[in-house]
């Protein structure tokens, strides 16, 4: 027992590669947003009426993009930044984030919105519309103007009555009210969620629309980075330029990635946390292949696709494998690879392909998610393609590739 105390003592008390590790969870609220500065400006010009012309018209703006785009992080920057200027204005603006897939009926979502107003609702059983006029008169008793996200709002779509959205979106036609004090931020995934709806609710709903695209590799890149060192997540020095570099290019849009900052930022995370465990004062590329093992959903199916790979396409992988060995290094030039390749199939009494099948072969990688590929950066003659495995290099995938290998040379020599 006592060796077990002493291990979980030891742990607690070990040395650590971070310095603010909450900044790098989905919950945070950055200072900054890289990269998405355009869709804050167009959240302000929408929005700007409420304080220019309070109560002439009830705002509506409707948030699209996919998973990991930034799309509630930077609705919630936007309010908290809103609200703020409002109040220096001598307004009041309060902003309320609710989430449908946690509050999942109108009743649940009006509670909600009460809370965050500090406004205490009766215990006794009260409808929808009695809550919600609860609401409405504390803000007009107040004089306050209230911002509404509907975060995930395709899911209340899709599981709501109809009613219920429709006294939600429509609440001026249902209320006598001179004075517009509730606004709308609608959150989705994909436009084609309302598709369904009535053209008289998707009418009210769908004014304004502001995209959230992926993010590409660069775009990760700088995320990440103002978390590092902005946000001061890790201690100085602590994560390598390359292994950042590395996790930007292996969910970047334009890499073939998912262009998920949560999932990149996830991925960091648990670098850091791996590195931590091995008593490693630096985050490498090799702490982040770990940690992309552990956490990208799709690398089960990226390992079984290993088995579908013809000879000279897990030959390719064998070399890049191989320089791994040799130099230590992640990142390969294609050339390089090439050389290898053509060492690797002809030990092996196969005759190489040419470069311009060697090219699609690993471009095929690339796109099956077995490689990443990036651009040669400075201390390097030239532009050149370096590339590398997108999984960790291990003994287990070791095995692997040689076990399929010879596979493959037995199936040859048996036809």
């Amino acid at each position: 027992m006592d060796e077990l105390r002493d291990l979980v003592e030891d742990a607690i008390k070990g040395s650590t590669v971070f310095e603010k590790s909450k900044v790098l969870t989905p919950d945070y609220i950055p200072k900054n947003l890289p990269h998405r500065e355009k869709q804050i400006k167009e959240l302000s010009i929408n929005f700007r009426e409420i304080l220019s012309n309070p109560g002439s018209t009830s705002v509506r703006v409707v948030i699209s993009g996919k998973t990991g785009t930034g799309k509630t992080v930077t609705t919630k920057k936007f309010g908290e930044l809103f609200s703020a200027i409002a109040k220096e204005k001598g307004l009041k603006v309060v902003y309320t984030h609710i989430n449908c897939h946690r509050q999942r009926t109108l009743y649940l979502m009006l509670v909600e919105i009460a809370n965050q107003l500090n406004l205490q609702i009766p215990n006794r059983g009260l409808s929808s519309q009695e809550t919600f006029k609860l609401i409405y008169d504390y803000l007009e008793k107040r004089n306050i103007q209230l911002i509404i996200t509907l975060d995930e709002f395709d899911y209340f779509v899709s599981t709501s009555p109809v009613e219920d959205i429709y006294f939600l979106v429509r609440i001026y036609d249902e209320l006598n009210a001179l004075v517009k004090r509730i606004h709308y931020i609608f959150i989705l995934r994909e436009l084609t969620s309302l598709a369904s709806l009535d053209k008289s609710i998707k009418d009210h709903v769908i004014k304004n629309v502001i995209e959230f695209p992926p993010y590409t590799s660069d775009e990760l890149y700088d995320i990440l980075m103002d978390r590092i060192v902005n946000e001061k997540a890790f201690r100085e020095g602590a994560v390598l330029e390359e292994t950042v570099r590395f996790i930007s290019d292996i969910y970047g849009i334009d890499k073939g990635g998912s262009g998920n900052a949560r999932l990149a930022l996830e991925t960091l995370e648990l670098s850091g946390k791996i590195a931590d465990t091995e008593g490693s004062l630096l985050v490498t590329i090799d702490h982040a292949k770990k940690a992309n093992s552990k956490i990208n959903p799709e690398l089960s199916i990226i390992l079984d696709t290993i088995r579908d790979l013809d000879l000279h396409q897990l030959l390719v992988v064998k070399a890049i494998m191989n320089l791994h060995k040799k130099e230590g290094d992640d990142f390969f030039p294609m050339g390089k690879v090439e050389e290898e390749y053509n060492i690797v199939a002809k030990d092996l009494g196969e005759i190489p392909r040419k470069h311009t099948q060697v090219f699609e072969y690993i471009r095929k990688l690339k796109l099956m998610g077995l490689i990443t590929a990036r651009q040669s950066g400075k201390g390097m003659r030239g532009r050149t393609t370096l590339i590398s495995l997108s999984v960790p290099i291990s003994e287990e995938l070791d095995n692997l590739i040689n076990n399929e290998i010879r596979d493959r040379l037995l199936q040859q020599k048996n036809y």
